[in-house]
């Protein structure tokens, strides 16, 4: 986590330095001083807002208990098997099956299931996948990637700069949740198999590449976007045949679904 953390916020770092040096070049020291008092109110904007602005790009609207009780049931489940606070639970109207967790600490993160998942999963197969999210939670990686979410959706006008926050995140990271995922449900098979549907549901609907969504890409169990172009370029999991490899190595061999 450490290791992300450092270089999520290197980008930042030199996009931050590069402004200051412009500024004491063109304005002086004085208008130094006032764009660091600015960098540091926009990092402050981006921690408490990344939030609602990854949520408001997918449409998600929070669920009550009453409206998904199988939801909340597995979550509760599987944050007292974690030793988890209950995360709040969203659900957003986009066919694609995807899920991603925002949030900077266990007692505020937000699970966001989109009306895909919910679709095309069996009760193991959300299981799994929300097991993968706890593990994000668990692990602490998901305050590094709400507030690069937040940061990239700023510059998302200039596709290099969020490109270079993307390559920030590292794709060791989805294998660690995956294997903390399957051990917390002890059914990695169940998460080979989610992944293989929504892998191919994902390619046959992507997305469109644009403004905090295209940021918020990282954050998603799998990518969301074209592989060609802009959306190959913000790509940053790891092959899903690969994920499902090591999820079967766990086994002992392939599952059902891959003979």
């Amino acid at each position: 986590m450490r290791c992300y953390g450092l270089r999520a916020a290197l980008p930042a770092v030199v996009l931050c330095a590069a402004l200051l040096a412009v500024a004491s070049v063109w304005l002086g020291l004085a208008g130094a001083a006032v764009v660091s008092a600015l960098l540091i109110a926009l990092g402050w904007i981006i921690y408490f807002h990344s939030e609602r602005m990854v949520l408001t790009a997918l449409r998600a609207r929070p669920v009550s208990e009453v409206e998904r009780p199988d939801l909340y049931r597995i979550v509760r489940e599987l944050a007292r098997a974690a030793r988890l606070p209950g995360p709040r639970l969203f659900v957003s109207p986009a066919a694609q099956p995807n899920i991603l967790t925002v949030g900077y600490s266990a007692r505020s993160a937000a699970v966001c299931c989109t009306e895909g998942l919910l679709r095309i999963l069996s009760p193991a197969e959300l299981r799994a996948v929300l097991a993968h999210e706890l593990a994000h939670i668990s692990r602490r990686d998901v305050a590094v990637s709400s507030w690069s979410a937040g940061l990239a959706s700023l510059v998302a006008t200039c596709p290099l700069i969020a490109v270079l926050l993307h390559l920030a995140a590292p794709t060791g990271r989805e294998y660690e949740a995956d294997m903390s995922g399957a051990l917390l449900t002890g059914d990695p098979l169940a998460l080979a198999s989610a992944l293989r549907k929504i892998d191919t549901a994902a390619s046959a609907q992507p997305l469109r590449p644009r403004g905090t969504l295209a940021a918020a890409s990282h954050l998603m169990i799998a990518h969301p976007f074209p592989s060609d172009g802009l959306g190959g370029m913000l790509s940053t999991h790891p092959p899903t045949s690969e994920r499902v490899r090591r999820l079967e190595a766990l086994t002992g061999g392939p599952g059902p679904a891959a003979l």
